[in-house]
This record gives structure tokens, sequence and C-alpha cells, in this order.
């Protein structure tokens, strides 16, 4: 009875009031903010944007809504405002630690954000690698090049103060030939997409397509082993890429 209740008064409008910005309270934060025991600088914030001393944390756009400072990067995060005056800034981390920042008055840090620009953390090398086989009476040569690219792989992490910040990394695309003699058997481009029906997505947003490692030779074709990772992490899934005698692809999760 409850339930029916429930649908038959579903269309109605619940009249809930919007939060609205605090933007008093955004005006406060404007400045250089540092950390009150270290001194070191934590970030500045210009208008509706959070920028960090670091080059490798993108900047992020911000909001103050109910007490609450909310950072709305790659993945949305907030934190419960504690204290907050002209030049003293307390709020709760993603661990309820209490982080407690004073404003900068010294002109000088702002060097600490001149002329800097968002850099990926990996580093943009070309690889390539020649591995020949033998299977049976034919013999293989299998070409692998992870070529660097400027696609940008955004992942979500923690600085030292608990605050989530968006580091930016370059995806690769890989290219595998397979020749049996001087025969093409195959040769295509990888990106990471070509995997999405074998990783899970919330993995493979943040991963890079590093690497395509030869495993072996048998029965079934050539055997690698595509190496998506998440940068900086341990964290990886490997997706076994194998190319069969007359050319065609099947690629599995590895075990």
């Amino acid at each position: 009875m409850l339930l029916l209740l429930y649908a038959c008064g579903g269309e109605q409008k619940q009249n809930i009031p919007e939060v609205k910005e605090d933007l008093k309270a955004k005006q406060l934060l404007q400045g250089i903010w540092l950390d009150d025991d270290a001194g070191d600088v934590v970030f500045k914030i210009h208008g509706d944007t959070i920028f960090y001393p670091d080059t490798t944390s993108m900047p992020v756009a911000f909001k103050v809504l109910a007490d609450t400072l909310v950072l709305n990067g790659a993945k949305s995060s907030k934190y419960p405002i504690l204290k907050q005056t002209a030049h003293l800034f307390i709020f709760a981390n993603q661990n309820g630690e209490q982080i407690k920042l004073v404003k900068s008055e010294d002109a000088s840090d702002d060097y600490f954000f001149e002329g800097k620009k968002v850099r990926p953390l990996n580093q943009n090398k070309l690889i390539k690698r020649d591995t020949i086989l033998v299977y049976g009476e034919d013999k293989y040569h299998c070409y692998v090049q992870v070529n660097p690219t400027t696609f940008k792989v955004v992942k979500s992490s923690y600085n030292d103060n608990g605050v989530a910040v968006d580091n930016i990394y370059h995806d690769n695309i890989v290219h595998l030939s397979v020749f049996k003699g001087a025969a093409k058997v195959f040769s295509s481009d990888f990106k990471k997409r070509n995997f999405e029906k074998h990783v899970p997505a919330e993995i493979l947003q943040e991963a890079i397509l590093s690497d395509m490692l030869f495993s072996k030779i048998d029965a079934s074709g050539v055997h690698y082993v595509a190496v998506l990772g998440i940068g900086d992490t341990r964290i990886s899934y490997d997706v076994e890429v194998v190319v069969s005698f007359d050319g065609k692809l099947h690629m599995s999760v590895a075990k």
C-alpha cells in the first residue's frame, strides 16, 4: 500500500531548496595559502580556480557550498570547512584530518606559479623491439613499436595534504607487425580503446597503454601481452593478444 501511494504521488514536484554558492567565503580564499606547520606553499586561489605549485597537478575549479569546499576535478570531491577567516583556513581532508592553512603575505611566493604549465608525468619515449621466432620449419619476425602521443589521460590522486588532485599522463599507440619470412602476416596499430571489451571501464579511463610484450609462440599463433597501467602505481591490467598464423587477431584477459 505504501508503494502504491508513493508511485501515485511521484509526479508531484518537491521544493528542494537550492544550495547557493557562498561568494563571501570564496572571496576570502583568494590568494596564496601556506601549510601552517611547514610553511610550504599549498595552493593559489584565483577566481574560480585552485592552482598548485607543482607542474604535474592540473588546476581545478571549485565552489564553496554550505561550509563545504567542493572541487570539480575529474572526480568531484568535498571537504568540510572547519574555520575560515581572512588569513586562516582550516578544513578536513579525505581522511578526516584537519588541514590548517594560513594566507601568504610574501609577494615572492607568486614565483611558484609564474609561467608554469602542467607537464605529463610519464616519459615520452619511442620504444622499438624486434623478435625473431622459429616455429617448426617456419621463421617469424615480430616488430613492436610504442609510439608516444599527446593524447591526455587524467588520473585522480591525493597530494600530501589529502586533497584530490588530477595528474596528466600521455597515452601511447602501439604498433605490432608479424612477418613470416618476407610475407606480412599481420600489421596493426593498437590504442587503449581497442581493449574496452576486456578492461573494466573505471580502470581503462585512467590507464595508459604502456607496452606490448612477447609471451610465446605455439600452435595457436604468436602471443603478446598488452600492458595497460595506471600512472605512478603498480596497478595494471594485462590483455593477451594472439595473432594466428593466418593473420587473425584474438584477445582475452591474460591469466
